[in-house]
């Protein structure tokens, strides 16, 4: 059976990859809603009593609107039209009263959770001849609804995120039909902004001028994962307080319909950044010895959090996320006593709870919780530590996607449920992964696809680092947490071809869904930050074919961006193109600096010129994130590519800036040229003619190096070309395995023409102490009759002429020999020279220059 195309696939699962099936035309039709006629939006009808996360997104509707149409939509309360887009939750009094008349089925959404339901209807209230309805279970279903409208008219969920620009549109006609995506299969589904120095907070600052996200930023947060049917979000904790920062930022969120949470080591609704700022006014971080303090320090997070949506983390780890309590082991960190600890965590939750009932008048059990097994956290839960039945026990992945532990059947009856806490982004051992997105899109599938089948369906949470350049996993992980079944091992790549259909178009989608899939592939091999000389294999080849694998990818990438219209240029760059660069360049740095410390050990100069490579490619480093931050997108994400990736030697090594790979190089007195020593390999010796062993100048021309001439390395002229060659040769040592009697030399040059001699010029070629010959090279590049199409025009057009001649060997004590190459006419231009002693085969490039040293 062949396989599927990605265009076919795309095809099977294009109703899939859409939250509903596609609803939506450009084009006029007779039975279909018209949501923008003529390049006039249709008004919304809300009613003004809707939760206020319904009214700003119908806010942000009418906004798209104006994004695809030119023209922003009316958004009324009370009807005074005929045709509205008519936008509602069941609390919405238009939609109770379309539910009393049957127009809109009560049952599909009473009791569900986030559904919404998509349909147009005619005479659906007094007085409007028709709408198109969008009514929700909920504040989110509704909400969710109005931006699945907002995605099939052409606005990107990643508009803002990663510049992905909308298609204007005269006219776009809903289809009639009822349209849903059904219920979400994990509850809560949301993002960790992690790590978020200095990417993040230097991007803020110089975005917002603030040193901390505020309400300003974390409003367009909340409204991309809305936008991806996410209703969860752990902020931003290293350097900032979410709650303490901005007093705006937890009010905006329940507002939108965002719950958050705090991180697996922040309990009860507080950052750690709020206690690291106040450590003398609530003491030690030590529950055995200062429980008061403590206890102050959480019930102040819960009274803050009252009649919120958020989610609240329960148990303790030690100061700022190491192990809580315990002997110090090596790297400093702590050794948990776990049986000594284990009775204070039991007493930690209780207290924890107590406080919960107390601060909302409500039992403990009615305020969402979670306790993180992450680390060693796992191994009390292990050892018999329990939670209360309503408690969420989130699990952890290895930090690198791989999943820790999943609960058996007995455990899967735990009434709170399960989660799963996963990572694309990681601070700590062996090494960071914070650069770019290195995570192959199999491995999240087939990770989340196991994580789901041992339900794992309560909460899902994803590290994403500084959210940037974290886009397409991102985007894959919440689709997932939705519906996990809709995707498998066929129709997986259909879901990355729709992403790039939505962000470089249909004609642009196959592409960039292939490079976009190998780039996540080869990253995945190994993130920036492990990567270093010794990952690939110098000896075998390895090192060269993943580069050159790279290379072929970058230029691929680079003649698909070179295609797109200019509008989808830098969501391309952000998406495709400078992952693809930035990896591919430091690829090629640490195998230049493989190659400079191998021929450094073995004395060769050329040591030299891959030294100069590793610095090029350190300072293109810089090249390509400086044009993310301050080009790209008009300096839109200044500050977002300015994580450190070259120079680790363990996770928590704190060097100040990215440091260029140790190389090293052969010093080269003017007086000390040539003295190459060439050892024959797989049966030839093939030397460039630059790397000779000694050179004798004539009277007055003497020999000059030409960089990049012919189809190798360079050439050796002698100039100037008007005075006599008389003295003039150059010498190539070589060694060639004993018992070699006789072999055959190919000398290679440039397809000179007979200007100074109209029989030809001539060299000669021979060993020392053997045999010598006399070669005509060019008497027949002439167009005489039976020249001109046999050997003149075929020669030429390939530019080089390749003369053998077999050769006895002299005698040598050590198999050690040297060929000498004297021009006899100026003009000859040698390229290089290669022994065949019985293992050469025909090559253009003439083979790959054999091992040498330098003596």
């Amino acid at each position: 059976m062949k396989k599927l195309s990605i265009s076919f696939l795309f095809l099977l699962v294009f109703c899939c990859t859409y939250a509903a099936e596609p609803f939506i035309v450009f084009s006029r039709t007779d039975a279909g809603f018209p949501i923008v006629d003529n390049g006039k939006p249709c008004p919304i009808l809300v009613d003004s009593n809707e939760e206020k996360g319904i009214l700003i997104a119908v806010e942000t509707l009418r906004e798209d609107f104006l994004r695809v149409s030119g023209t922003k939509a009316e958004a009324v309360n009370s009807p005074t039209d005929k045709t509205y887009i008519l936008v509602g939750s069941t609390q919405s009094p238009y939609i109770q009263k379309l539910f009393k008349t049957g127009k809109l089925n009560k049952k599909e959404l009473e009791g569900k959770n986030e559904k919404y339901i998509i349909q147009v209807i005619d005479q659906p209230l007094e007085g409007i001849e028709r709408a198109l309805v969008i009514a929700g279970s909920d504040m989110r279903g509704t909400i969710y609804g109005i931006y699945e409208l907002s995605e099939q008219m052409g606005v990107s969920p990643w508009y803002w995120w990663m510049d992905v620009p909308t298609a204007k549109q005269t006219q776009v006609y809903a289809q009639t039909g009822t349209y849903t995506d059904g219920e979400p299969a994990v509850k809560y589904r949301g993002i960790f902004l992690n790590d978020e120095a200095p990417c993040l907070t230097g991007w803020v600052k110089n975005t917002y001028g603030t040193n901390y996200g505020d309400h300003r930023f974390y409003k367009q947060v909340f409204e991309l994962i809305l936008r991806l049917k996410g209703n969860f979000l752990w902020p931003a904790m290293w350097g900032w307080a979410f709650y303490a920062d901005d007093l705006e930022n937890g009010k905006t969120a329940d507002e939108m319909g965002i719950s958050i949470g705090t991180s697996h080591h922040e309990p009860m609704a507080r950052n750690h950044q709020e206690y690291a700022r106040n450590r003398d006014k609530y003491g030690a971080w030590n529950y055995a010895t200062n429980p008061e303090g403590l206890n102050r320090f959480f019930r102040e997070g819960i009274e803050r959090m009252k009649g919120t949506r958020d989610v609240v983390t329960i148990g303790m780890r030690g100061d700022g996320d190491a192990a809580m309590g315990g002997e110090e082991g090596k790297d400093h960190e702590y050794v948990p006593q776990f049986e000594k600890n284990k009775k204070l965590m039991e007493d930690i939750f209780k207290n924890q709870r107590r406080i919960i009932k107390e601060v909302t008048g409500r039992p403990a059990k009615e305020t969402p919780q979670v306790w993180a097994l992450y680390k060693e956290v796992l191994e009390y839960y292990d050892r018999g530590l329990r939670v209360p039945d309503d408690v969420i026990l989130l699990l952890c992945d290895d930090n690198w996607g791989d999943i820790r532990r999943l609960p058996n059947a007995e455990e899967r009856k735990h009434p709170g449920g399960w989660g799963m806490y996963y990572h694309v982004d990681y601070v700590g051992a062996p090494r960071n992964s914070k650069w770019l997105n290195a995570t192959p899109i199999q491995n999240m599938w087939e990770q989340l696809q196991l994580t789901y089948d041992y339900g794992v369906d309560k909460l899902w949470i994803l590290n994403v680092g500084d959210l940037k350049p974290m886009e397409y996993p991102i985007t894959l992980f919440l689709d997932m947490a939705w519906n996990p079944k809709t995707y498998n091992a066929e129709n997986l790549l259909g879901h990355t071809r729709q992403f790039c259909a939505a962000a470089f178009g249909e004609d642009q989608a196959d592409e960039a869904t292939r490079i976009l899939n190998l780039c996540c592939k080869y990253n995945g091999r190994s993130t920036a930050e492990m990567l270093d000389r010794t990952v690939y294999n110098l000896e075998t080849g390895e090192w060269r074919q993943v580069v050159g694998d790279y290379a072929q990818l970058e230029a691929e990438a680079l003649r698909q961006y070179i295609s797109l219209k200019p509008e989808y240029r830098d969501a391309y760059k952000q998406l495709i193109l400078f992952p693809v660069q930035a990896m591919a360049n430091l690829h090629e740095m640490y195998y230049a600096q493989a190659m400079n410390l191998k021929l450094y050990a073995e004395g060769n100069p050329a040591a030299n010129e891959w030294a100069d490579k590793v610095e090029k490619a350190f300072a293109r480093d810089k090249q390509l994130c400086d044009d993310y931050n301050h080009t790209m997108a008009n300096g839109k994400w200044n500050g977002m590519m300015t994580q450190k990736h070259i120079g680790y030697t363990s996770w928590n090594d704190n060097f100040p800036a990215d440091k260029l790979p140790e190389i090293h190089r052969i010093d080269q007195p003017e007086q000390a040229i040539g003295n190459y020593v060439f050892t024959g390999k797989d049966g030839y010796v093939a030397m460039e003619a630059e790397h000779y062993f000694a050179r004798t100048d004539a009277a007055e021309a003497q020999w000059t190096v030409l960089p990049y001439m012919g189809r190798t390395l360079s050439a050796m002229i002698l100039m100037p070309y008007t005075v006599p060659t008389d003295g003039a040769s150059l010498s190539y040592k070589l060694q060639i395995p004993e018992k070699t009697d006789s072999v055959t030399v190919h000398v290679i040059v440039k397809s000179t023409l007979a200007f100074h001699n109209q029989t030809g010029h001539t060299y000669n070629i021979g060993f020392e102490g053997g045999q010598e010959e006399a070669i005509n090279f060019n008497h027949n590049l002439n167009e005489d009759p039976e020249n001109i199409y046999s050997i003149y025009y075929p020669t030429v057009a390939r530019r080089v002429v390749e003369k053998t001649v077999r050769m006895k060997l002299p005698e040598s004590a050590d198999g050690t020999y040297t060929l000498n190459f004297e021009p006899k006419d100026p003009g000859i231009v040698l390229e290089k020279i290669v022994v065949d002693y019985g293992g050469y085969e025909p090559s253009y490039l003439f083979g790959e220059e054999s091992p040498c040293t330098r003596k």
